[in-house]
């Protein structure tokens, strides 16, 4: 069998132990703003969901419910902070009859902390509302018939829900990370599932290697 040199081994092993530093620099997160706006989500399998279609595209079913919270997100998308209330539509919509040719969907808003707020503003409790709109309404249409007034840029970006926030829209934040709390209970914070295995498989081939080398170091030479 052909021998490894030893200068050979040695590399390799260096090489080895190099990865998890590598993995580490390229896992450690930068020091990224957040953005301050309303996030929508969907009750769905009895939890909130991202709601991955704006609120003018997306036409919820009869017996839906919207939810929106208004945060300091440092991530934004799935990572950004949900309502806190549930979305319990026979609660909601319990006073709002059925009518023909319309749909009930029911609204959770969710104004968010003092730390979410911005300067000068206080976060009205959270509130809920059940609206009976037609069948092809969306969701931006039942938000405006259940919780107005809104507030919109000129881009088309929703900036305030039942009045607020009074001013601003979807302003940066820096250090949003220290923003908000509750963000260190949401998905994506802490180290990557995918980096602890990673650095267990590195982990066990660095060992390997060490046995490699010294197996081959120790063996008589014929």
């Amino acid at each position: 069998m052909t021998r490894v040199p030893r200068r050979t081994a040695a590399a390799l092993l260096a090489a080895v132990l190099a990865v998890p530093f590598t993995l580490l620099l390229g896992a450690a997160p930068a020091q990224a703003a957040g953005y301050r706006y309303w996030s929508f989500w969907k009750w769905s399998n009895s939890a909130w969901t991202y709601q991955q279609q704006g609120p003018t595209v997306y036409v919820p079913q009869d017996g839906g419910v919207d939810g929106w919270r208004f945060a300091v997100s440092p991530d934004g998308g799935q990572d950004a902070a949900r309502p806190t209330a549930a979305g319990d539509f026979g609660a909601i919509c319990a006073a709002t009859p059925a009518q023909p040719g319309r749909k009930r969907v029911a609204v959770v808003l969710d104004f968010g902390t003092a730390a979410d707020a911005p300067s000068g503003e206080t976060p009205p409790a959270p509130r809920t509302a059940c609206a009976a709109v037609p069948a092809t309404a969306s969701s931006a249409e039942v938000l405006a018939a259940a919780l107005p007034p809104l507030r919109y840029s000129a881009g088309g970006l929703l900036c305030a829900i039942a009045g607020y926030p009074r001013t601003g829209c979807g302003e940066t934040v820096p250090d949003a990370g220290a923003a908000t709390a509750e963000h260190a209970d949401h998905p994506g914070s802490g180290p990557s599932l995918g980096l602890i295995a990673g650095g267990a498989l590195v982990a066990a081939l660095a060992g390997g290697a060490v046995w490699q080398a010294r197996r081959r170091r120790n063996r008589p030479i014929p």
